[in-house]
């Protein structure tokens, strides 16, 4: 099992910059597959980006493309989103999952988009930009 927390958020001006980092428990860390989702007030989950277990290969959402980046350091158990050119529609609970991704076709390159696949998730950081 593994435990995750965020941190990194806040309020933010349109076209400003934030880092989200993700702190996962344990000593499994590089066995999972990461991803942040975000979910603003009234709306669903949305899949923001992704991360293989090795950090080789990664996903964004189309609406993130370009402003986003995901990492992760699998020496210090962290996982990483640097935003970039924010804007108001940005604002949303930010969260970070882990997915243990038991059926791997290819272990090292594998990312992972859906939400019900994840099996942990940490309680999330508030991120807000003001126009």
């Amino acid at each position: 099992q593994v435990q995750l927390v965020e941190s990194g958020g806040g309020l933010v001006q349109a076209g400003g910059s934030l880092r989200l980092s993700c702190a996962a428990s344990g000593h499994t860390f590089s066995s999972y597959i990461m991803g942040w989702f975000r979910q603003a007030p009234g709306k669903e989950r949305e899949f923001v980006a992704t991360i293989s277990r090795s950090g080789g290969s990664s996903r964004v959402a189309d609406s993130v493309a370009g402003r986003f980046t995901i990492s992760r350091d699998n020496a210090k158990n962290l996982v990483y989103l640097d935003m970039n050119l924010l804007k108001p529609e940005d604002t949303a609970v930010y969260h970070c999952a882990a997915d243990r991704d038991i059926d791997s076709k290819n272990y090292y390159l594998d990312t992972t988009t859906a939400s019900a696949l994840y099996d942990y998730w940490g309680q999330g950081t508030q991120v807000t930009v003001s126009s």
